[in-house]
């Protein structure tokens, strides 16, 4: 990246011991807000706001509203599939650390999935089993869902466009796009119409569509979240969220990609990137960086300085409480 290298891992530091993100900004972090503006993230505590937000690692967030729980393609398994070590195997068998699970998720009323890959989906029926949760998301990710013993009535198929009301929150529904990697395409891509014989193995969880989703709280910020690292601008255009969280990529197959989101959302006031982190290793902090996203990560984080100098950019830690004012 041009100028400066970030170091990442101090601030990540700064930010377990207990400072915000302002002063956390002084250690190295990734960006206040310009002209001395007042942040608009904090770490849980000294905030009057009734709104939590936990990472759960990948694109994965736990939202606490008042008693009320929504979480966002919560994958806390974090099982080996040999991705990271360049021998991914898809006929890695699924399976679910229902200790991690249980231990994080509290008892959500409504999960959000973007797509059905593993790595969003992977935990989603149990936790929709054991939990009562209901599950919205696409023709794919319900059928799974189905064939996961998730009875129907927990299901919520949706498409984009939809706008949800859940009374103290809303969740507006985006028709979005997968991540392309360096040769132009989409990895484990797929639907299911109808629903298949229960999944067993990572290749049974195809894309099937992804999704983005806007949670706006009532009295509190609106959020946008993305669970893979491509979009369609003329849909996001107009939702001007308060924070973004924004899936980084991994390839440049994508045309200006930071400078197009960040400006098609209006250039949010906090901006999150997520799903830079190797996600087959466990939920401890400082997050073990994915080695090839982690460029990317630099290359976006100079771009958006650039492109959208007032907005505060936040690199999460793991099951970190957060409150966005």
């Amino acid at each position: 990246m041009v100028g400066k290298r970030v170091d990442r891992r101090r601030f990540l530091r700064g930010a377990t011991v207990g400072a915000t993100v302002a002063t956390a900004a002084a250690t190295g972090a990734y960006g206040a807000p310009a002209s001395g503006e007042r942040p608009k993230a904090r770490r849980a505590g000294g905030t009057s706001t009734a709104v939590t937000f936990r990472w759960f690692g990948t694109a994965g967030w736990r939202i606490d509203i008042g008693s009320r729980t929504l979480l966002v393609d919560p994958y806390l398994s974090r099982y080996d599939t040999g991705l990271f070590r360049g021998a991914f195997d898809p006929a890695t068998e699924l399976t679910v650390d229902t200790a991690t699970v249980g231990e994080n998720v509290g008892r959500p009323e409504t999960v959000l999935v973007t797509h059905a890959h593993w790595d969003h989906f992977n935990d989603v029926p149990y936790i929709a089993r054991t939990t009562g949760a209901r599950v919205i998301g696409t023709m794919t990710t319900c059928n799974l869902a189905l064939a996961s013993d998730v009875p129907s009535g927990r299901l919520g198929l949706v498409k984009g466009g939809e706008v949800l009301d859940f009374g103290d929150y809303t969740v507006e529904v985006v028709a979005s796009l997968h991540s392309r990697n360096a040769a132009y395409s989409v990895g484990l891509p797929g639907v299911r119409l109808t629903r298949p014989d229960k999944p067993r193995t990572v290749a049974d969880l195809p894309e099937g569509d992804t999704l983005a989703y806007q949670v706006t709280v009532k009295g509190g910020p609106s959020v946008f979240f993305m669970g893979g690292s491509d979009f369609v601008e003329r849909n996001v255009a107009g939702l001007s969220p308060d924070v973004a969280m924004i899936a980084m990529q991994a390839s440049d197959a994508t045309h200006a990609y930071a400078e197009r989101i960040v400006t098609a959302l209006g250039r949010p006031s906090v901006i999150v990137p997520v799903h830079w982190d190797d996600f087959e290793t466990p939920l401890t902090n400082p997050p073990k960086p994915d080695p090839q996203v982690e460029p990317h990560l630099d290359a976006f984080v100079s771009t958006v300085r650039k492109v959208s100098p007032r907005s505060e950019i936040v690199l999460p830690s793991y099951l970190t409480p957060y409150h966005f004012a």
